[in-house]
């Protein structure tokens, strides 16, 4: 079992920049695909990005292309969502999850972290 713990969620003026961070514990994320969602009050999970095992591909939301990349350092467990030119409508509580290799969907979830973006 994986635990994910995500962080870097703050307080950022409109146009400002944050990098989450999504650290595994309790066994490797290296064979797999790790997403980014985020849920703003009253909305429903939105996905924001994914990335495969080895970095080779990511897949991005249609409401942050262009803003926001995924990364990751397999060395340090750890997944990455930086975020550029945030606006107040990327206000949300954002998530990590992990796929499951066999059916692709996501089974483990990190508790969150609170990213609030004034304008």
């Amino acid at each position: 079992q994986v635990q994910l713990m995500e962080s870097g969620g703050r307080l950022v003026q409109a146009g400002g920049s944050l990098r989450l961070s999504c650290a595994a514990s309790g066994r490797t994320l290296r064979t797999n695909t790790v997403g980014w969602f985020r849920q703003a009050p009253g909305k429903e999970r939105e996905f924001v990005a994914s990335i495969n095992w080895s970095g080779s591909n990511a897949y991005y939301g249609d409401s942050i292309k262009g803003r926001f990349t995924i990364s990751r350092d397999n060395t340090k467990n750890t997944v990455y969502l930086q975020m550029n030119s945030l606006k107040a409508e990327d206000t949300a509580v954002y998530y990590c999850a992990t796929a499951n290799p066999s059916t692709a969907k996501y089974d483990y979830w990190g508790q969150g972290t609170q990213v609030t973006v004034s304008s």
